[in-house]
């Protein structure tokens, strides 16, 4: 029984804690505010209401809106040239987990020489070490799945390799966390779906891996009570205030979890799937693998006792661990996202062995979390009976 427990980001939760930002001790005099290249940031107003804080604050900016889901090294090494040329002294992030994964790697990269892919330590990656500290991050999440705004990762896509990996160190937490749900109300029932499975898993997965400890079990647990009986009913009605913070809250325990605890292998997976097809939202291709992937350690028998503890902390009432994955299925039809194609988004079933491939190269050391070792073989196999 141990654990290291570090988590420095003020976490400012709650209906309305946006409002309060100006008031923060914010890290600088002159922000980068990263938003995503989309518009609803905008249409939402949710950039115009950060700006004001930054000019009650007394803060200067400017804003990098270069950042696509599942972000870029482009985007990353581009952002950082930006960040630099406008004397930034920190980095605000504004969006979901996409933006705070961008702004942490850009804030990395404005202060250290080279290319962002010299520091990463998987696949293709140098792995050097960073010598000068990032940027300060403030980091103001506008959806509730990542849990990338109370943690030191980013995930970040090379385009040219097809290679999605998570990189980060104790000093990429943000300084201050806001996660408002209010900022969360307008997103649709589709993507909220997926993002609060994103956090679900965060949660699931930590808590079978052999990295758990008795406090991530604590956040984990929380966090799958919490999805379990409100991730529907934010899905059905998004403007449900009581449910979008259940939600919220969930999302960042798991972020907090991942900040103790290391996930498995279905992250790995999942990553090589929206490596090679970006359009892929992270939480729909997890999703689309759950089933095969909780029935395979269901079926090994060396975790029951804690998929029977997620069983019940989605409501059922058990003593089997494959009443985890009915609990989880069910969930799935409750929020309408049971019946996810791999083929929708271009995934060819003659494919797959190429993703096992990547999964393994990139992000290998989460198949050491794992409860019992996934072989090459079951790798394919969980990829082929998921995929339709």
């Amino acid at each position: 029984m141990f654990f290291n427990y570090f988590a420095p980001a003020r976490i400012m939760f709650g209906k309305g804690q946006l409002n309060h930002l100006y008031a923060s001790s914010l890290p600088g005099r002159r922000a980068l505010l990263v938003v995503s290249s989309g518009r609803s940031i905008r249409e939402n107003g949710y950039l115009g209401r950060v700006e004001k804080q930054l000019d009650l604050a007394g803060v200067s900016y400017v804003v990098y809106d270069n950042v696509q889901p599942n972000p870029t090294q482009s985007n990353v090494m581009l952002g950082s040239a930006f960040a630099n040329r406008n004397a930034c002294d920190f980095v605000v992030a504004l969006g979901g987990g996409s933006v705070m994964d961008a702004a942490k790697a850009i804030a990395c990269m404005a202060t250290n020489d080279g290319d962002l892919w010299d520091y990463v330590t998987g696949g293709s990656g140098k792995g050097k070490p960073f010598l000068n500290a990032p940027l300060p991050v403030v980091a103001i999440t506008t959806t509730a799945g990542t849990g990338s705004e109370v943690n030191q990762w980013a995930v970040i896509t090379r385009e040219e390799t097809n290679e999605k990996i998570g990189m980060g160190n104790d000093k990429v937490f943000p300084v201050i966390a806001v996660v408002d749900p209010e900022l969360m109300l307008t997103v649709p029932p589709e993507l909220t779906a997926y993002q609060g499975f994103d956090a679900l898993f965060h949660a699931t997965e930590g808590y079978i891996s052999k990295s758990a400890s008795p406090v991530s079990d604590l956040f984990a647990l929380k966090a799958i009570a919490l999805i379990g009986s409100s991730l529907a009913r934010t899905v059905r009605n998004g403007l449900d205030e009581d449910a979008r913070a259940d939600v919220a809250l969930a999302n960042t325990l798991s972020g907090m979890l991942l900040s103790i605890c290391r996930i498995t292998s279905e992250h790995s997976m999942e990553h090589a799937l929206s490596a090679f097809h970006p359009a892929l939202p992270h939480g729909a291709g997890l999703l689309m693998l759950s089933r095969a992937y909780y029935s395979h350690f269901a079926l090994s028998g060396v975790c029951d006792e804690k998929m029977i503890a997620m069983a019940k902390a989605l409501g059922r009432q058990t003593d089997t661990a494959a009443d985890f994955v009915d609990a989880l299925v069910a969930l799935q039809e409750d929020c309408g996202v049971a019946d996810l194609r791999m083929s929708d988004y271009g995934i060819r079933k003659e494919a797959l062995p190429r993703y096992v491939k990547n999964a393994r190269e990139t992000m290998g050391e989460l198949f050491e979390m794992d409860p019992v070792p996934l072989s090459d073989a079951d790798c394919l196999s969980i990829f082929e009976r998921s995929w339709r």
